[in-house]
């Protein structure tokens, strides 16, 4: 029994507006409505994960996700996969980032030179301990840590498993997976 432990629940939405079927403009408009279902539903935060859209494009789809999440009042945080620019540019919340992208140090430093409202929300992804001892030391807020099991469409990275997701656990960083 856990009796000395309080846990932070995250509900974390991660976006992929190839899973809605029709054309660009119908993935697009059923995108935004799932965002706005997920805002409305108090989900914590919604990571904005379009990968093959061009700046313009996300910066687009960026502004009209913070215009949906931020005209609800709810509690929803915004993040942007990997672009710390289209984050500033659309007054989302934070970034998602990868291991490989620009430290939770450096964002936090543009988005103070960039006298950007409020403190910036920094995720990374980690597939290892290292990777989350790391983001810990960068000051990231959390960690969202994975894969743990094998995915169907096996993907690049490897299963980490539960012992790994255990190991990443034992820090003082949030870690969701």
């Amino acid at each position: 029994m856990i009796t000395d432990h309080w846990f932070l629940l995250l509900l974390y939405y991660i976006t992929d507006r190839a899973q809605f079927s029709g054309t660009e403009s119908q993935r697009r408009d059923r995108l935004l409505k799932k965002i706005a279902e997920a805002a409305h539903a108090d989900i914590d935060y919604v990571q904005l994960r379009e990968k093959d859209l061009s700046p313009r494009e996300l910066e687009a789809l960026s502004r009209e996700a913070a215009q949906l999440i931020h005209g609800s009042r709810c509690k929803t945080g915004l993040l942007i996969n990997s672009r710390t620019d289209v984050a500033l540019a659309t007054r989302a919340d934070g970034v998602h980032l990868t291991s490989r992208d620009v430290s939770p140090v450096d964002v936090k430093n543009i988005w103070h030179q960039a006298q950007a409202p409020g403190k910036p929300i920094i995720a990374v992804s980690c597939h290892s301990e290292a990777e989350v001892i790391a983001a810990e030391r960068e000051s990231a807020d959390f960690v969202v840590f994975g894969p743990v099991f094998e995915k169907s469409n096996a993907g690049k990275i490897p299963a980490a498993g539960i012992n790994q997701m255990q190991q990443a656990c034992r820090h003082n960083i949030p870690v969701l997976a």
